[in-house]
């Protein structure tokens, strides 16, 4: 099995430091940050990995600290670090549905719906739905979308996932992504209308952001 330090990252999943990493991390924060680091590694929450910066090293890994909306000003405190791979204590993928089904108020009924028609397609979440669920903090507001994270193995499974999205999108605020191989998401929205107007789609993988036409996306599912 490989070691943290040789594992391969991408956007969105979770990762929780080591006693170092912690250290790391506290000694290069701004002032302004290091109570909500301290609070963080505190709770023993996880981080979430980032698109790699580039001024990176090989040997780090970028992440991202999301903080609850501030409970006066609905601000979101969003911090960014860097960590060195050997301080990854553990890392896991973003959060499967069917464990934020708990805490999907006040769309509960809609969304376990959902999660038992799209158990085919092994539907991740992220975002405000997936931090709750994880920190028990309050992200979630009237205002919050459902992040969905899916990685199609066919063009046959990616049309009837989409189908079943937009079913569900006129009674659940869903958003999120298509992951394609190599780490390639599209936001899905944007994917429907791309291919119905025969239009390019923003493609964010690990390290940079490009325009890409639908059908060459499409073709690394047959590769693969």
């Amino acid at each position: 099995m490989p070691t943290t330090s040789a594992l391969r990252t991408a956007r969105h999943q979770l990762v929780w430091l080591d006693a170092s990493g912690w250290e790391a991390a506290l000694a290069g924060a701004g002032p302004e940050h290091r109570d909500a680091l301290q609070q963080w590694q505190r709770r023993q929450a996880p981080l979430v990995v980032r698109r790699h910066e580039p001024d990176a090293r090989p040997s780090q890994i970028c992440l991202g600290l999301p903080m609850p909306p501030d409970a006066r000003s609905g601000q979101k405190l969003r911090i960014a670090l860097k960590a060195e791979r050997q301080h990854i204590a553990r890392i896991k993928p973003a959060l499967p549905l069917h464990l934020a089904l708990g805490t999907a108020m006040p769309w509960q009924d809609s969304l376990l719906d959902l999660a038992r028609a799209a158990q085919p397609f092994g539907l991740q979440v992220y975002g405000s739905l997936a931090m709750q669920v994880l920190t028990g903090l309050p992200y979630l507001s009237d205002s919050s979308d459902i992040d969905l994270l899916f990685h199609p193995r066919s063009a046959a499974q990616l049309a009837q996932c989409l189908a079943l999205l937009a079913e569900y999108a006129g009674c659940l605020p869903l958003d999120g992504e298509i992951i394609f191989p190599d780490d390639q998401a599209v936001a899905w929205k944007e994917w429907r209308q791309a291919r119905a107007n025969q239009a390019k789609v923003l493609v964010k993988a690990s390290a940079a952001v490009r325009l890409c036409d639908t059908a060459s996306l499409l073709a690394t599912l047959e590769q693969h």
